[in-house]
């Protein structure tokens, strides 16, 4: 699967903000429905128009951006 064909990023939509290719729904929002215990099934029900394929997606880049963030002394820090 290419995720990253899912995920869009354009200055344009949600002002420049990870989102699902042709939809206005930020990969942010799917990451915290997960961290809220949202299975696919009640994920898919709040967003329709999302499938498996978004919410493996936004894993994905979820998992791809974040290697590269760096743990100091016990917190996340941010590159700027």
């Amino acid at each position: 699967m290419k995720y990253f064909e899912r995920v869009e990023i354009n200055p344009r939509i949600m002002m420049g903000k990870p989102v699902i290719t042709g939809t206005r729904i930020p990969v942010y929002v799917i990451l915290n429905l997960l961290a809220e215990g949202y299975d696919e099934k009640k994920i898919k029900k709040e967003y329709p128009d999302l499938a498996r394929g978004d919410i493996l997606a936004a894993l994905r880049f979820a998992s791809l951006t974040t290697r590269f963030e760096e743990l100091r002394k016990g917190r996340l820090e941010f590159a700027a």
